[in-house]
């Protein structure tokens, strides 16, 4: 197989009726390690929306139970890519995603904003950071699948198209980041976990390392202190150097989904996905998003 030959099949199949397909050729054969990346780092935009750091904080699934929030959020969402909606898997992953949500009267405009990131964050990074840009088709693809989440989800007025996704992100973004001691609480913990996956020595060094990709928004919204223009410059220019290298290689033969990802740590004995997450009682802890503010839409948890 040719480095490109891939990328040839997904723009022979359509993107709206095959947008399953195309997606798990992009994510799980094209850039497993890249949408590891964006993922994790559109989950982590998220915080610095106090009404989300807050409740993060206040649930202690962020900072007590670091690991497994992270792998439970990462096979939900791992499972409907792999075995679509339609399957038993699907559905069972998209329930427990809902049960866990309608502990909490939920806005839908906190919910639409989290649904943004999973589609604007992995484009702006593959752009950034990929081995090639990501193509129209698979921009497409990913609007659908992540449109159709959203349906299952219950949140309303859902962008149509990629630049309305974006849009709605960087409008939400300008008007709700605002620094928050707990929200601040939730990242730390979050820049502690992933400096948990290597030896301890490096931990300082890796959060250096992660601060320096983050945004300016981010950082301000956190309150960290930026990275010196030097250190971002040679962050930034070896994850492209990364990205360089991967495109000389082979591409990938077999696919990799997150649940293969060493990151997961939690369940070395496997799991069953009706197990996954936290079984909340309503109005107590256990939702990541809560309604702290009074909302035009709805709630649709």
């Amino acid at each position: 197989m040719k480095r490109f030959e891939r990328l040839e099949r997904i723009q022979r199949l359509d993107p709206e009726k095959d947008a399953l397909e195309i997606y798990q050729l992009s994510a799980a054969y094209e850039f497993p390690w890249d949408y590891t990346r964006a993922l994790e780092l559109a989950l982590y935009r998220t915080y610095a929306v106090p009404a989300i750091g807050r409740l993060l904080a206040e649930t202690a699934e962020l900072t007590d139970r670091t690991q497994k929030r992270y792998d439970d959020t990462a096979l939900l969402l791992d499972t409907v890519l792999e075995h679509g909606f339609d399957s038993d898997e699907g559905r069972t992953a998209i329930r427990r995603i809902n049960q866990m949500h309608r502990s909490y009267d939920i806005g839908n405009e906190d919910m639409r904003y989290v649904l943004c990131t999973f589609v604007v964050m992995p484009k702006r990074w593959i752009d950034a950071y990929g081995w090639r840009r990501l193509s129209r088709h698979e921009t497409i693809a990913s609007v659908v699948h992540y449109r159709t989440l959203g349906r299952h989800m219950g949140i309303k007025d859902i962008p149509e198209t990629y630049e309305e996704f974006e849009g709605c992100l960087d409008a939400y973004e300008g008007a709700h980041f605002a620094w928050d001691p707990q929200a601040r609480r939730v990242s730390d913990a979050t820049l502690d976990l992933m400096a948990s996956w290597y030896p301890r020595p490096l931990a300082p060094l890796l959060r250096r390392v992660t601060l320096s990709l983050l945004d300016d928004p981010l950082l301000r919204a956190f309150r960290y202190e930026p990275p010196g223009a030097a250190t971002r410059a040679l962050v930034r220019r070896t994850v492209r150097a990364r990205g360089r290298l991967v495109r000389l290689m082979p591409p990938r033969r077999a696919s990799h989904f997150a649940r293969q990802n060493w990151e997961i740590k939690g369940y070395p004995n496997g799991y069953r996905v009706a197990d996954l997450g936290t079984y909340p009682v309503p109005g107590m802890k256990g939702c990541p998003v809560r309604q702290a503010r009074p909302s035009a839409t709805t709630p649709s948890e």
